[in-house]
């Protein structure tokens, strides 16, 4: 069993929070850290009267917090959803009888789906659909992921909740969190350390380019992620895992594909990730040859 101690958070995070009044949020994204310091000046009295609030900058701040509020209920609502699903499948083998396919979802926020109208708008909910559809049976998710989780979380608090469960098929999303808390060293540590440490027969996805989003910061950045995506794919096929390619998919144009805090994808963004993922589990070949 792992260790459930604290995983540490760069200091500058804590001067954030400090500086916000928002200390101990333990599972802020980067984003939020930086929208949280940014709207101590967009909700400024200098803010109001220089119109910055209802600028550019005060939009974005503005559709952080409304995401903040929403990765509350979308994991309120997945926890009541796992208590269910983990209850209905102990009922099932109590009785003797074959429980339903399970897959279990480890990763950070795009896993709970937020940027989505809902929680299942996401690329988890999405995915569910087909899997049903496709295989004409009744499979249930059991979603481990948390809003804010860099990979050092999913190894210390997700991967041991997998004892006991005996899933059919298990996916894992996270490292996009990682970019901003961890200097490269650790990050390719961390990367390693989780895609050794996920069950054989794992999807892993990978993460998404930025090419022609946020700028000169998202262009800056794809030679970072495409570096981290290349080790993704190394380790997994020397490990045999497949990968669900969310940079080959998650592409432009990229109108619409957001949701408003330019950060995590919309719902039609998320079907691109679906999509991805639709694909490395080979559900269109099982669909064609089930005709």
């Amino acid at each position: 069993m792992r260790s459930t101690s604290p995983v540490s958070r760069p200091a500058w995070v804590g001067a954030m929070n400090a500086l916000t009044g928002t200390g101990g949020a333990n599972r802020k994204s980067p984003v939020e850290v930086f929208a949280d310091a940014a709207s101590v000046v967009t909700h400024s009295p200098y803010a109001e009267v220089t119109g910055i609030s209802r600028g550019k900058l005060g939009r974005w701040t503005d559709g952080v917090a409304e995401l903040r509020a929403d990765r509350t209920e979308f994991a309120t609502y997945w926890n009541a959803h796992n208590v269910q699903v983990q209850s209905d499948r102990e009922l099932v083998l109590r009785n003797g009888d074959v429980p339903d396919p399970l897959w279990v979802v480890l990763g950070d926020s795009t896993a709970q789906g937020l940027g989505a109208s809902a929680p299942r708008g996401g690329y988890v909910g999405q995915t569910l659909y087909q899997l049903r559809r496709t295989t004409g049976r009744h499979w249930r998710v059991l979603n481990l992921s948390v809003s804010g989780a860099v990979m050092r979380d999913v190894l210390a608090y997700q991967i041991p909740r997998l004892d006991g469960q005996y899933p059919d098929l298990v996916t894992c999303g996270a490292g996009a969190n990682d970019i901003l808390y961890s200097a490269p060293g650790k990050l390719f540590s961390d990367l390693r350390t989780l895609l050794a440490a996920v069950p054989e027969d794992t999807v892993v996805l990978d993460l998404p380019l930025l090419s022609g989003f946020w700028g000169i910061v998202g262009r800056m950045s794809v030679p970072y992620i495409t570096r981290i995506n290349r080790v993704i794919r190394e380790v997994a096929t020397e490990r045999s895992l497949k990968v669900a390619e969310v940079s080959r998919h998650f592409i432009p144009p990229w109108t619409g594909k957001f949701s408003v805090d330019n950060f995590h994808p919309s719902q039609d963004g998320y079907r691109d990730w679906s999509r991805a993922l639709v694909e490395a589990l080979a559900l269109g070949q099982a669909a064609a040859a089930a005709a």
